[in-house]
Order: structure tokens, then C-alpha cells, then sequence
């Protein structure tokens, strides 16, 4: 185990590229007052985890080792890329930025095309679920774990990008040209776990390995198959898990929207009631000076 845990891959430029992102974030904060303490956590946690992911042990044996490739993958998709949305990273430029800047590039750029439709949670189903299947499903998949510098620049980036537009419209406070509506957002999760589920069942249920490069021995005696059927299963299960709890984000935040709507409601109906009720008041003051006798034209 120690030795495990002993390999490292340290990468220079992922590791410059999150102290980066790390140090941007936290220079914009400082330029924004009532910067919700959650979305700075959520933001330095999904670093974090990019950082272990790719610098850390499981990126050193995730040629070697089918379980820990599928670990870092996973990781990226269902945390790392929620995490980061979750730290609402538009929404803080937008804060910090001057008027100009707000009206010359951030919304036009909000407010256009390829943002509408880059944003459009079925158009990010669909890429979600093409990279997702197209990857693990064509040769594309043991090319990238036989060339470093595919994996390293087409198929991580591949999975981040992936990941940050699918949970963009779904969860999360960033400024986008139009919300969907938490049932929308419910649904494209459920469904989601469809092509997920496929992946996984595919991997743990194969009869032989499925990509040449991890058809062969590797240390501590760990078998082929062995170790697919385990990439298969944490797909498998850890994705349900996962999902199930942004689902549960989702959730919430439906029940928050209907709660706010119920309590604007009731205050359209208290001031509608409180309305009718001075004006029946002033009605009947009205009333009971038209019965009371008028002056004579000599009385003084």
C-alpha cells in the first residue's frame, strides 16, 4: 500500500493552472462585498480535488491500473465539474467587474447565441451523454490511455468541459440567459443515469477486457478483468450516489422556489384583502356622510 501512495504525478502545468484559477477567484472575492462563504468552499474544494486527482497518486497508476482511471474520470465529472459551478465563477465576474465591462463584453457575451444554446440543458444532455459514451464506446478510449498527450490534452479537458456545461443550468447561482424550471432540471439528471448506468454495466458485466492497454499483467497480481469489473462497478454505483445527490440539490431548491411563490402569493392576497377592505371602509364613511342632513342656506 505504502508503495501506492508513495507514486506521485506532478504536473507543472495543471499545478500552475489551479494556483491560477485558486488565486484569480480569490483576487475577485476581494473586490465583491457579501461574497457568500458556500460558493468560495464549493470553488476551492473542486480545485482540490482536480489537484489529487491529477497530481496525485491515482493520476500516477491510472495508466496502470483501469479502477483508478475510472476514479480520476469519475471524479472530474461528478465533482469536480459541479463543484466549480457551484462556486458561481460568473456570477462573481459579473460582481466585480465595472459597468463598462458589464455592459460592453459580460452581457452581450450572457446574451448571445452560442450561450443561449451552450447553456440549453438538452443540448447539454446531449454533449454530456455523447462524451460519456462516445469515449468509453469507440477507440477513442486506449488510444488516450496510450498516448499521453492525447489523454492529458483532448480527454481531460474533454471531461472537465463536458461536465461544467451539463451541471451549468442545473445547480448553482451563476448568471445565465434563462433558468430552466426544476422539473427540467429533475428529469435531465434522471435520464442521465441511464447512459451512466450503461457504462458501468457494460465494464463490470464484459467477459474479457474491453481496451488492449489494460489487457496486460500489472502489480500486486491484480487481474485484467478483475480490475474492469471494478471500474465498472464504481461507475456503476458511485454515479448513482453521486447524482442522487445533486438531484437532492435540485430538490431542495424546488422546494424553495415554491415556498417563495407560496409566500408572494399570500402576500398578493393579504394586500388584495387589505385593499377591499379600506375601500369598503372609505365606502361606508362615504355612506354616512351622504345621510347626514345637509345645512340650510341659512344656517350658520
Amino acid at each position: 500500500m505504502g508503495v501506492f501512495w508513495g507514486r506521485w504525478a506532478f504536473d507543472l502545468f495543471i499545478a500552475v493552472n489551479l494556483a491560477l484559477a485558486a488565486g484569480g477567484y480569490l483576487a475577485l472575492t476581494r473586490r465583491v462585498s457579501h461574497w457568500q462563504t458556500r460558493w468560495s468552499a464549493c470553488w476551492y474544494t473542486g480545485l482540490g480535488l482536480l489537484a489529487v486527482t491529477y497530481l496525485g497518486p491515482i493520476a500516477a497508476w491510472s495508466h496502470t491500473f483501469f479502477w483508478a482511471h475510472m476514479t480520476q474520470h469519475l471524479v472530474v465529472m461528478m465533482a469536480v465539474g459541479p463543484l466549480l459551478v457551484l462556486g458561481a465563477p460568473v456570477t462573481l465576474i459579473f460582481r466585480a467587474s465595472s459597468d463598462a465591462t458589464r455592459r460592453r463584453w459580460i452581457l452581450p457575451i450572457l446574451r448571445s447565441r452560442v450561450v443561449r444554446v451552450l447553456t440549453n440543458p438538452y443540448v447539454t444532455w446531449v454533449i454530456f451523454a455523447g462524451v460519456l459514451l462516445g469515449v468509453h464506446f469507440t477507440p477513442f478510449y486506449n488510444a488516450a490511455l496510450e498516448n499521453h498527450d492525447l489523454d492529458q490534452w483532448v480527454e481531460q479537458p474533454l471531461y472537465l468541459i463536458s461536465s461544467v456545461l451539463y451541471y451549468f443550468p442545473l445547480i448553482g447561482a451563476n448568471l445565465q440567459p434563462r433558468r430552466p424550471s426544476p422539473a427540467i432540471r429533475m428529469a435531465s439528471m434522471a435520464l442521465m443515469m441511464i447512459p451512466e448506468a450503461l457504462v458501468g454495466a457494460v465494464l463490470y458485466f464484459a467477459s474479457q477486457p474491453l481496451y488492449p492497454a489494460f489487457d496486460r499483467p500489472r502489480p500486486f497480481g491484480f487481474d485484467p478483468l478483475a480490475d474492469q469489473q471494478l471500474a465498472g462497478a464504481l461507475m456503476w454505483a458511485l454515479v448513482m450516489t453521486v447524482e442522487s445527490g445533486w438531484m437532492m440539490l435540485v430538490a431542495v431548491d424546488w422546494f424553495n422556489d415554491e415556498a417563495r411563490r407560496s409566500a408572494r402569493e399570500d402576500r398578493c392576497i393579504a394586500e388584495e384583502h387589505s385593499s377591499r377592505h379600506d375601500n369598503a371602509e372609505q365606502g361606508t364613511d362615504e355612506g354616512e356622510h351622504a345621510n347626514e342632513p345637509m345645512p340650510s342656506a341659512g344656517s350658520s
